[in-house]
């Protein structure tokens, strides 16, 4: 198998924007794209490479603007959708083909489904992690308010620039170990009641963890202190400030895809069932039934939670494997 690590220099109307990605499997297999979410990197499809160059793919696999690095633009209008959707595209274009099929999760996965209505004839068939396509009802940050009021909520605590960069950057590692603990099947349980939430003054991302369950100390089974190692080096080289500044462009992302049509090419979707995303929300993932003109299905991961791929790979690279023969 070939696997390569390069930077690639896309076209960008903020200039200057240099993608580094990793290039692997057969240069005339059929090419798959894996797209990462928050906070996470190239590294969270380490699992899913070899496999899938094994198979005979050709995975470009991205740490996206902002992320690792990647370039880092200090424009918060820099990380609309449209822009982040045009790296993906320069990958395409860099290696002469017409389309792929796009791999997301978490924000990797609103981003492709974003992508799928902006370019449709760039992606031959789309398959998300975790965020199923649920277009949204109405302005994001107004539906933060609508639900959660003077409660705490991450996105909404994330619109301001500077508090969340300041907190998230004072100790990465500790970052890092609260973040992918807390998203993990091992703190699996009910939703909160938003009245049951601090309040948004004086609460903090990290901080609001412990609200719902005490975080161990260590490290969850899927998660060695290498896989740590990487994310806190290159979160320490990339800062918060462009992960966290997708969260604030979800308004004007809105205004750039609300009238557009849903995705119209083979769509599929991969969950866990402790996945705290979907996992209380199932009319989510049942409605890309009747939205989806194509939809192929969803597999669900038993024991998987938000980081579906880390947690339980050789589950996901099954089902990944599998939905791509049916797409």
């Amino acid at each position: 198998m070939s696997t390569t690590r390069r930077r690639l220099a896309t076209s960008s109307s903020f200039g200057g924007i240099e993608i580094e990605l990793i290039d692997a499997g057969p240069v005339d297999g059929d090419l798959v794209v894996l797209s990462h979410g928050f906070p996470e990197s190239s590294y969270s499809w380490r699992h899913q490479i070899e496999p899938l160059a094994d198979a005979g793919y050709r995975v470009l696999v991205p740490d996206q603007r902002g992320y690792a690095r990647s370039s880092a633009p200090v424009d918060v209008a820099a990380y609309r959708s449209d822009h982040l959707a045009g790296d993906l595209l320069a990958l395409l274009d860099d290696v002469g083909a017409d389309d792929a099929v796009f791999v997301g999760h978490d924000w990797g996965a609103l981003l492709v489904w974003d992508l799928a209505r902006y370019h449709p004839d760039r992606v031959r068939g789309v398959i998300n992690v975790s965020v199923p396509y649920t277009p949204w009802p109405m302005r994001p940050t107004e539906l933060f308010d609508a639900t959660w009021g003077d409660r705490f909520f991450y996105m909404t605590y994330f619109q301001q620039v500077g508090p969340a960069e300041i907190e998230l950057e004072e100790d990465v590692e500790r970052t890092m170990r609260l973040v992918l603990w807390g998203a993990s099947a091992e703190m699996y349980g009910p939703p909160p009641d938003p009245a049951d939430l601090p309040p948004a003054d004086g609460t903090g991302f990290l901080s609001a963890f412990g609200t719902r369950r005490e975080v161990p100390e260590g490290l969850p089974d899927w998660l060695r202190p290498a896989d740590l190692g990487v994310y806190v080096e290159q979160f320490e080289a990339s800062g918060f400030f462009g992960p966290v500044s997708w969260y604030r462009n979800l308004d004007a992302d809105w205004e750039l895809t609300r009238d557009l049509p849903a995705p119209s090419m083979p769509c599929a979707f991969i969950g866990g069932d402790h996945d705290l995303v979907i996992a209380h929300r199932p009319e989510y993932v049942d409605s890309m039934n009747h939205l989806l003109d194509d939809f192929r299905g969803t597999t669900m991961i038993e024991g998987a939670g938000h980081w579906t791929q880390q947690e339980r790979p050789e589950q996901f690279n099954a089902a990944l494997l599998a939905t791509l023969d049916r797409l």
